[in-house]
């Protein structure tokens, strides 16, 4: 019962400890790059920004009043846990842009250059937070719960579309139509880096092989230097009408190439197709995880 206790007690320091983190780094991108050239983040912090060009309410204090009605949705979705880690995000990272603001550093004056280093910057620590199974509020916890219906999208690709229309609000109701271009260029750097801290570079392959002497082959994949599971589909020429098996096997990136001696060794008239592969789990690849 105490190691449990001890686990769990890690387990969470951890977690708020990524969490705080990743804040930081996404209180940095925004402050010290985004902001200071006029370059929106999007969502709920993009809806803050708007408010703050009207009215001078500050946007740390706007982004906390505008999370409220969704972090209630996020109670009813998702439970207590996420939601103290949503509003440790949130409020971690609301206090800092506010705080940061009063350093009055810019770090560029290159729009262009602070879209790519700031959504770069702002990337990482979002996608941090999200690792962890928290938020920083906001449209984030929209994208979470469209995540449940829409799996096979990734989480950054579903942030990007949401966000889209608030930079086009943003560049409506302030008429700063290239700063909205440049919102549009950090929001896709922002979601491309969210999607690799989340997901990983593709360092799998799923590689199908047709051939007459698919028991050579198999074999050799198994029990040979790659020693990589083999999976048998049945396959039909269109044409031939012919049945054979087809080898469906899932490979390291940088074994492609040692994959590819040993078919055309067994069989150079072998057709070898190499395709990337996402979210591998099980033995010799990444352990199962909740769906991110």
């Amino acid at each position: 019962m105490k190691a449990q206790s001890r686990d769990r007690l890690i387990h969470l320091w951890r977690k708020y400890f990524a969490i705080v983190i990743g804040t930081v780094l996404y209180a940095v991108g925004f402050q010290f790059f985004l902001y200071p050239n006029s370059i929106t983040s999007g969502g709920v912090v993009g809806t803050a920004m708007i408010v703050n060009q009207l009215t001078g309410l500050p946007v740390g204090v706007m982004t906390i009043l505008l999370n409220i009605p969704l972090f209630l949705v996020a109670w009813r979705h998702f439970g207590l846990d996420f939601l103290i880690g949503s509003l440790v995000g949130m409020g971690v990272s609301s206090v800092l842009v506010d705080l940061f603001a009063g350093f009055g550093i810019v770090l560029t004056d290159d729009p262009m250059l602070a879209a790519v280093i700031g959504g770069v910057i702002k990337g990482a620590g979002l996608g941090v937070v999200y690792y962890v199974g928290a938020t920083t509020g906001g449209i984030d916890i929209v994208v979470k719960i469209l995540r449940r219906k829409l799996a096979s999208i990734n989480f950054g690709t579903i942030m990007l579309l949401l966000d889209t229309f608030i930079i086009a609000a943003y560049a409506l109701v302030l008429g700063r139509y290239e700063s909205a271009m440049y919102s549009v260029i950090a929001m896709y750097v922002t979601t491309k880096v969210v999607d690799l801290v989340l997901y990983g570079i593709d360092n799998a392959c799923l590689c199908y092989i047709i051939s007459d002497r698919t028991q050579d082959i198999t074999r050799e994949i198994v029990t040979g230097p790659l020693h990589r599971g083999v999976t048998l589909l049945e396959g039909k020429g269109a044409y031939s009408g012919v049945h054979r098996d087809v080898l469906m096997c899932v490979i390291k990136r940088q074994q492609i190439g040692q994959l590819n001696r040993l078919v055309r060794a067994d069989d150079e008239r072998a057709f070898f197709i190499v395709t990337n592969a996402k979210n591998v789990f099980g033995n010799g690849f990444e352990s199962f995880t909740e769906t991110r």
